[in-house]
C-alpha cells in the first residue's frame, strides 16, 4: 500500500518538471535560418537507452542518440536555403563534390544548449554560420574592389543598409545590388578572403531600427533604398547608385551589409 501511495506522489512530481521543461522551451532559438544572426540552426532529440547498466550510460546514449537526430535535422534545413534567389542548397547538393563539402561543414556545428530531461532523455540546439556555407557554393578568392581607396574623412560610413521594404525579396546566400543598368555594386566577389570565413554576403532583418543597431552596418551605416527586386538581387534607383559610387564603400569588403525586408 505505501509503495502505491508513493508512486501516486511521483507521478505528478515528474508530469510537473516537464511542464517546466517545456515552458522554458517556449522562449529558446527557433530551428531554421536565422537571416540576422548569419547562422542556420536545428535541435534533436534523444530517448535513454533502457539496456544501459546505469543512469550516466542511460544519459550518454540519449545525448549522443540528440546528437546524431540534430545532424540529420540540420542537413534537412541547409538543403533549403536559397542561394540566389533560383537555386536552393539542395539543387546544388546533387553534385557529389558539393555534397560532400555541404556535410563536412555541418558535421562540424556548434552546440549551443543542451537540455536534460527527468525521464533521462536529452535535447541539443546546434547551428552552423553561413559564411561558412557560402564559401563552399562559392569557393572562389578573387575579390573586385568595391572602390579606390579614398582620404580618411571619406571613411564616414561604416556599412550599408538597404531599405527593401515592400518588395518581394527572396533571403539567399549570395544576393547581389545593382546598378540602373544591372551591373553588380556589390555581390560575394566584392568580399575579402578572410570576410567570406567570417561574415555572410549580407544579414537580413525585418525593420530599419534592427538595422541600423546590427553590429554588421556599424555605428554609423548609409542607407540606400533599393527600387526593384527579383529574387535575391536588389536593384538600386539612378541617384542611390551615385551615392554609393561617391564613397569610400571600402566597407563592402567586409561584408558589412544589411537589408530590410518589412
Amino acid at each position: 500500500m505505501k509503495r502505491l501511495v508513493l508512486a501516486v506522489v511521483l507521478v505528478p512530481l515528474i508530469v510537473v518538471a516537464q511542464g517546466k521543461d517545456a515552458k522554458a522551451d517556449s522562449s529558446r532559438p527557433q530551428p531554421g535560418v536565422n537571416w540576422a544572426g548569419q547562422v542556420v540552426r536545428a535541435t534533436g532529440q534523444g530517448a535513454p537507452d533502457l539496456k544501459a547498466q546505469n543512469p550516466a550510460q542511460a544519459r550518454l546514449g540519449a545525448e549522443l542518440a540528440a546528437k546524431a537526430d540534430a545532424l540529420r535535422n540540420l542537413l534537412a534545413q541547409v538543403k533549403g536555403i536559397s542561394v540566389d534567389g533560383t537555386r536552393k542548397m539542395g539543387d546544388l547538393m546533387e553534385k557529389d563534390e558539393i555534397r560532400t563539402r555541404v556535410e563536412g561543414v555541418v558535421r562540424g556545428f556548434k552546440i549551443t544548449n543542451k537540455r536534460y530531461f527527468s525521464d533521462s532523455g536529452v535535447e541539443v540546439e546546434i547551428e552552423v554560420p553561413l559564411a561558412m556555407l557560402t564559401d563552399v557554393v562559392d569557393p572562389d578568392t578573387t575579390q573586385m574592389l568595391a572602390a579606390p581607396a579614398r582620404p580618411e574623412a571619406d571613411k564616414s560610413n561604416t556599412g550599408l543598409v538597404i531599405d527593401a521594404r515592400g518588395l518581394k525579396v527572396t533571403p539567399s546566400l549570395m544576393p547581389r545590388l545593382l546598378d540602373e543598368a544591372g551591373k553588380a555594386v556589390y555581390s560575394i566577389d566584392f568580399l575579402s578572403s578572410d570576410a567570406r570565413k567570417a561574415s555572410a554576403v549580407a544579414a537580413y532583418v525585418q525593420n530599419i531600427d534592427d538595422a541600423q543597431k546590427s553590429q554588421k552596418a556599424g555605428e554609423k551605416p548609409l542607407v540606400l533604398k533599393a527600387a526593384k527586386a527579383t529574387g535575391a538581387d536588389l536593384q538600386l534607383g539612378p541617384e542611390d547608385a551615385k551615392k554609393l559610387a561617391a564613397l569610400n564603400s571600402s566597407f563592402l569588403a567586409d561584408g558589412k551589409v544589411v537589408i530590410v525586408l518589412n
